[in-house]
């Protein structure tokens, strides 16, 4: 059994990028954590209504895929920038520590949301085994809408692991779609329809009917 931890910017985040390689963790008996960096609060660009909302959304999420533990550092959404760098990467430290993770999920660093980037840079610098002595494994997710909008090469998400996540596909976009007023028509990025078809091109490379993909950054056996 592992500890499993996914670091989200944002709630939606831990599904899009690797929702169904969680369920599959959950199946296959390991305790899955999820860190969330940032939630909204009330004020100018948040109405009371809309953070209740999220709230009852991030609950009904966490039940859906039986997190043992769910924690929020309540930074706000787009202002990671703005966080001192050494306090968010001590924060997720802790979070690795309480959970004894040894399989870390985390945002690749070339999305186009700087909340992504900074966050992977943060997960990065978790990364040294001496500082951090249970994680074996680092992966990095791609997100609808946030990674497909990279434009530089350097920054392009290149997977060389995949995750046949077949037999819960259906269970990851029943979650997603508690997420309402993330999601869209096609051709919007964050769409059913771009759900599955990623999950399909992802297993045809694999032979699987629906996959995951992820980089790689670290694994010790």
């Amino acid at each position: 059994m592992n500890s499993v931890l996914v670091i989200a910017p944002h709630a939606d985040d831990e599904t899009l990028g690797c929702g169904g390689t969680l369920l599959r963790h959950k199946a296959e008996g390991d305790d899955i954590h999820w860190l969330l960096l940032t939630s909204m609060s009330a004020g100018a660009r948040y109405s009371r209504q809309q953070v209740a909302s999220r709230r009852e959304q991030i609950e009904t999420v966490a039940d859906a895929y039986g997190f043992k533990s769910t924690n929020c550092l309540e930074y706000s959404p787009a202002s990671l920038d703005q966080v001192p760098r050494s306090d968010l990467v001590a924060a997720i430290g802790k979070a690795i520590e309480a959970t004894e993770a040894a399989v870390v999920y985390a945002p690749h660093d070339g999305d186009i949301h700087s909340d992504h980037r900074i966050a992977a840079a943060a997960v990065h610098a978790t990364s040294k085994w001496f500082r951090y002595p249970s994680v074996t494994t680092i992966l990095s997710y791609e997100t609808l809408s946030e990674t497909d909008f990279a434009l530089a090469l350097r920054d392009r998400f290149v997977p060389n692991y995949f995750v046949d996540i077949t037999e819960f596909i259906d269970k990851k976009i029943e979650i997603l779609k508690v997420y309402e007023s993330e999601l869209g028509a096609h051709p919007f990025p964050r769409s059913e329809t771009s759900i599955q078809a990623l999950a399909q091109l992802n297993g045809a490379k694999i032979g699987t009917m629906a996959a995951e993909a992820f980089h790689l950054l670290k694994h010790r056996a």
